[in-house]
């Protein structure tokens, strides 16, 4: 008989990413299937809609030495009273803190790679070094373990696990065609509008500049007709890339084309009322959740050609892939797909789908890592 699982898992923020909606997927799994899971966070907006099964530790976590010095007692003391037999961390910072408090304790570490941590100085690398150092470390996609393997000397054992969406959550079925209709009339979009959706975060990386680029470049070849490009995201503080963004765009007179709007609470039906989705991130997800949401929503998706897209999408079955940064190769196959047979575009949303399905749910994630923490305890 398995020992029962007692979880703490520690992250710095519980805000709407793929990390700290991972965390929350594990967490709810393991209040529901084994005795005690928890988490230590400063805030975020996914604490509200998150099980009350769930125990919550809200309690200050950065990067600063002092902080990080004084969690090692903290997570020790945590630890200690819930008698905790698993830490699972997910960032670097407190990543130290948990190895020391571990070690302290004689507890079992798990650490996940949420991304490849670039690092341009050997004490940048060292510091990064902390997520390989713990009892199991897993590797959201086989590009984080391949870049694992290439960049750091890691001894202990890595476990792949691809990140899963809520299947039962972005699913057409969740979205009546009358919301989708009057969200389209709502913006100001008819029925013939081919509508190009890019989610995410404002910020360079996530290339929503490349984005505008080739909108302007369908404008210059006249192909842009019936084709509105809506750029959907926080910017989260960075307001001056966003107001980069509004500039090019009106520089461009493309304001009748192009729009940035707030995110939205109901993604699927975000999902469901554009005609296709698109990531344009000009450096690699390590997993790329948009391309899979948008999969499992029936969407078809168009994504940069590097990362873990290379993994989650299968090119020109269940989605489109473009040269990395190139926007002539962006605009060139957001056109051709404008173009398709609806029914063509249907055929390649319910192959994205049956993909999610096979391979990426929450579920499949969390019992692969229930598993690992149970080998462990």
């Amino acid at each position: 008989m398995n020992k029962k699982i007692r979880l703490l898992q520690v992250i710095p923020d519980m805000g709407t990413g793929g990390a700290e909606t991972g965390c929350k997927h594990i967490a709810e799994y393991i209040s529901n299937t084994c005795e005690f899971s928890s988490i230590m966070t400063s805030g975020g907006s996914q604490l509200d809609s998150i099980n009350k099964n769930v125990k919550i530790f809200k309690w200050p976590i950065s990067k600063n030495i002092i902080f990080i010095i004084l969690n090692i007692f903290y997570i020790f003391f945590l630890i200690s009273k819930y008698k905790i037999n698993i830490v699972h961390v997910r960032s670097r910072g407190p990543a130290w803190s948990c190895y020391l408090a571990c070690e302290l304790s004689n507890t079992k570490l798990v650490s996940t790679f949420h991304g490849t941590y670039n690092f341009s100085s050997a004490l940048k690398k060292y510091y990064n070094s902390i997520m390989i150092r713990a009892d199991r470390v897993i590797a959201g996609s086989d590009f984080i373990f391949n870049h694992i393997k290439l960049n750091y000397n890691s001894k202990n054992n890595i476990d792949v696990i691809k990140r899963g969406v809520d299947e039962n959550y972005f699913s057409s079925s969740q979205v009546q065609e009358v919301e989708k209709e009057n969200l389209r009339k709502e913006m100001g979009f008819s029925d013939k509008n081919f509508l190009v959706l890019l989610p995410g975060r404002l910020t360079s990386w996530k290339g929503q500049k490349l984005f505008v680029e080739s909108a302007v470049i369908l404008k210059e070849l006249d192909q842009l007709s019936n084709i509105f490009f809506i750029i959907l995201g926080d910017n989260q503080g960075r307001t001056r890339y966003e107001n980069d963004l509004r500039n090019l765009i009106e520089t461009n007179k493309m304001v009748d084309k192009i729009r940035i709007v707030k995110p939205m609470k109901n993604m699927p039906l975000a999902y469901a009322f554009s005609d296709l989705i698109v990531s344009a991130s000009t450096e690699p997800e390590a997993f790329g959740r948009v391309s899979v949401e948008a999969q499992s929503m029936e969407k078809p998706i168009l994504s940069s050609a590097i990362g873990g897209s290379l993994e989650t999408i299968k090119n020109e079955k269940t989605g489109w892939l473009f040269e990395n940064n190139n926007k002539e190769d962006l605009a060139k196959n957001i056109y051709n797909i404008s173009k398709m047979n609806k029914s063509v575009l249907q055929s390649v949303g319910k192959e994205g789908r049956k993909n999610v399905i096979e391979n990426y749910t929450k579920d499949k994630m969390c019992l692969k890592t229930l598993e690992i923490y149970q080998s462990l305890v």
